[in-house]
């Protein structure tokens, strides 16, 4: 919610090409191609992932972060610092569209 589409179309890019770490590197140069932004664009698609704890990018460097909540003793999920595990694709597709876990 915190992100627009060009942020959720570059986390989509980055998820797809991620190793199992969740890490990838792509050019800028890429990426703008790929997703067909401008370099700005690109720019601010990335500061709103890493601000919203999804992403961190260490040039030229991009390891994607986990989405997984834990729950508390109620079952109700408790935002918590990332544990930067990796996901399979299908999980976070899922989360992105409103499927839950």
């Amino acid at each position: 919610q915190q992100c627009d589409q060009g942020a959720l179309a570059l986390y989509l890019v980055l998820v797809t090409v991620a190793d199992a770490e969740g890490l990838s590197y792509y050019a800028d140069a890429t990426l703008e191609r790929m997703l067909n932004m401008e370099h700005a664009q690109l720019l601010n698609a990335r500061h709103q992932l890493c601000r919203a704890g999804l992403l961190v990018y260490d040039q030229p460097l991009y390891q994607v972060l986990s989405l997984e909540l834990p729950l508390e003793a109620n079952g109700v999920a408790e935002p918590l610092a990332r544990s930067r595990q990796a996901l399979p694709v299908a999980d976070i597709l899922r989360r992105i569209v409103g499927g839950g876990v």
